[in-house]
């Protein structure tokens, strides 16, 4: 089960004033999966409306209702063998997105795998939260208890000059659990957990 003070307390630190993501990458696909453009840039690098809006996007995820829109979910250490999204999805976080050719393997599989009929984007965001202590009587004390570094993935549906819509799947990995990182699950979003995106999630969990 997902602790919905966990979420609450990533949300926190997704404004432009105090945001702890660092890094934005993604890419545009056409209805049939294949890519039309891309992006990767430093978040801090954007103007604050673009920041504020990628923001809007990334917090879909976290700020969704818990344990129904996002779920938690195991990864096996079956799925980690060479060559897995698990070790291309490692490798990113690892290198805080800074290898493109690691994120055009990526975007190649996503387009193999999701073809909606419809243009849609894939943002991926890159992010260090250094998780203060909390004390007993649950007050912030100066110091860090870890550095919590994140993805968070998200697919939104575009329209026009590459406008994004309202994000529809999402993931949240490495899992942020009892203010600490679980690598062995994930959260995945769905914006309609009555009509879910079974094809992604068969494919992220080797289903």
């Amino acid at each position: 089960m997902i602790d919905r003070e966990d979420m609450l307390e990533l949300t926190r630190r997704m404004t432009p004033a105090r945001s702890s993501v660092g890094r934005v990458a993604g890419a545009y696909f056409d209805a049939e999966g294949y890519v039309d453009g891309t992006f990767n840039t430093n978040f801090r690098k954007l103007s604050v409306a673009d920041q504020t809006k990628n923001l809007a996007i990334a917090k879909t995820v976290p700020f969704s209702r818990t344990n129904e829109q996002l779920k938690d979910y195991a990864v096996s250490r079956k799925l980690r063998r060479p060559g897995s999204l698990w070790q291309l999805l490692d490798g990113l976080k690892g290198c805080g997105l800074k290898n493109d050719a690691l994120l055009d393997v990526l975007y190649e599989v996503i387009g193999e795998q999701y073809q909606p009929g419809y243009p849609y984007a894939f943002y991926l965001f890159h992010g260090s939260y250094d998780v203060p202590v909390k004390g007993t009587d649950r007050e912030w004390m100066e110091g860090s208890e870890e550095v919590y570094t994140y993805l968070i993935g998200v697919i939104c549906p575009v329209s026009g000059d590459y406008e994004a819509g309202k994000p529809e799947y999402g993931f949240l990995y490495p899992v942020f659990r009892g203010r600490s990182s679980d690598p062995e699950h994930i959260n995945i979003f769905e914006e309609l957990p009555e009509h879910p995106h079974r094809e992604l999630t068969a494919w992220m969990l080797g289903g």
